[in-house]
């Protein structure tokens, strides 16, 4: 079926670059140029999608967002772009649009962004075989919630296509593990997965990662070596933390994007490479293109399919069903039998915040198999965090007494430096003294708070 696209903008220019983008999708396009005509006809006509320019010239765009989404039964909007201001973007964003686009948007991003709008059902052939919907299990993640069902589901649509794939979720929600199960069930399974961290390498050295170099094209550059986009050729370029890359590296790896070609450091010559790009972020990648810290352009461009993960405190009884499977698993490299936990124990659990997410109830689970394996778990054998977790969670009741008031305090500075040591450690790939460098910390007053709250650096497992 053919489906009715309304353009509203000024001059040939978004005339033609809508009708480039749309029409080959199969699609109608009429264009309005006067805002307050568009406003009319998106609100009266008959459209499936209503496109919105957005350029320096038209600081109107946010405002025809607004009064179109006001509407009792609003179609999807979409905002296309051309030379704007990412302040101007960003606005037109929170404007009520579901997407942006710019003049050159491939047709597979415009696919996707019909697929999001309900407009187009994504032609993937061949998709393998996989679990029915409803089983805990999937390709190694453990759910039974809403949340990790609806991810499951996601994952298994857009594995088998090669969209570009944006995760995001806090430290510790899985977000490694994902990016391994599309790339498992995609066409490029059997390809390499190759792996950068964004954090771990100061920019010049992070694009010789990305882009390799030639011979002397460096102090220490003694021979010419592929960067990582070569490597991964047919296969699947993971980059993970990609909101630390420098302004920089983020234009060189935009117009890699674009091209499909990369250049490495010091030549001349451009490759051809056919990769899929899948990264991760813990951070909000919106607020750091408000903020200037991070290309618009590149977002859009890296946010085709977004997949965000959930707090495991937000994963609504999926906590006692991970904390009994990592108990048997180490229970079973032990070769003790396993207890369970008490209900007590059990409840607690449930009460704490989770700030590392599985990360941090994998690690303290293995803690307890180690300690007292062949035993029931207790509450009392519970580490002091999770064992106070109430406290924490009951803060917005009133002290009745001052002593209550006093350890209501000491519960929240306490809770709040352990959260504070944990998000600098993964912020700095577990480097103490990163970490303690990058908080203003001497990493001996650094060291000493660990050991104080027990929290051990350790190589990360699960993002």
């Amino acid at each position: 079926m053919v489906r009715r696209i309304l353009l509203i903008g000024s001059g040939s220019t978004a005339g033609l670059d809508g009708e480039r983008i749309l029409c080959p999708n199969g699609c109608e396009l009429s264009l309005v140029e006067d805002a307050a005509a568009g406003i009319q006809a998106a609100l009266g006509g008959d459209f499936d999608l209503v496109v919105v320019s957005q350029t320096a010239a038209s600081p109107a765009a946010p405002e025809i967002l607004r009064r179109i989404k006001e509407a009792p039964t609003p179609p999807p909007l979409v905002i296309l772009g051309r030379n704007a201001t990412v302040e101007a973007a960003v606005a037109a964003m929170q404007g009520g649009g579901i997407d942006s686009l710019d003049e050159s948007t491939s047709a597979e991003a415009m696919q996707a962004v019909l697929s999001r709008a309900g407009l187009l059902q994504l032609e993937i052939p061949d998709a393998p075989e996989i679990e029915p919907r409803g089983l805990k299990r999937f390709e190694g993640m453990l759910g039974q919630c809403l949340a990790m069902q609806q991810v499951f589901a996601l994952i298994r649509r857009i594995a088998p296509a090669d969209s570009t794939v944006l995760v995001h979720g806090e430290s510790g929600t899985g977000k490694e593990m994902v990016v391994r199960a599309i790339h498992h069930l995609s066409r490029r399974g059997r390809e390499p997965l190759l792996a950068c961290d964004c954090t771990a390498l100061a920019p010049t050295l992070l694009e010789s990662e990305l882009f390799g170099h030639v011979k002397g094209s460096f102090s220490g550059a003694i021979a010419t070596k592929k960067g990582l986009f070569e490597v991964a050729d047919h296969g699947t370029l993971f980059l993970d933390e990609v909101a630390n890359l420098s302004q920089e590296t983020q234009g060189k790896l935009l117009r890699v994007l674009e091209t499909r070609r990369v250049r490495k450091v010091g030549d001349t010559a451009e490759h051809v490479v056919d990769i899929r790009l899948i990264a991760t972020t813990n951070r909000s990648l919106v607020e750091m293109v408000k903020a200037g810290a991070f290309r618009a352009d590149l977002y859009y461009r890296l946010n085709v399919v977004p997949i965000s993960l959930p707090a495991l405190r937000d994963r609504h009884g999926d906590i006692p069903l991970l904390a009994r499977t990592f108990l048997e698993q180490f229970s079973a490299q032990m070769g003790v039998e396993v207890k369970g936990f008490s209900g007590e124990a059990m409840q607690q659990m449930e009460v704490h915040t989770w700030p590392g997410n599985v990360r941090e109830l994998r690690n303290i689970i293995e803690r307890l198999a180690v300690l007292y394996g062949g035993l029931r778990i207790e509450l009392s054998q519970l580490p002091w965090e999770v064992r106070e977790a109430r406290h924490a969670a009951c803060v917005a009741e009133v002290p009745r007494t001052w002593e209550e008031v006093k350890r209501a305090k000491r519960h929240m500075i306490e809770d709040l430096e352990r959260r504070f040591l944990i998000a600098a450690l993964d912020c700095c790939g577990q480097n103490v003294t990163q970490a303690a460098g990058s908080v203003g910390m001497q990493r001996s007053n650094f060291h000493a708070l660990l050991r104080q709250y027990g929290i051990k650096p350790e190589p990360r497992h699960d993002k």
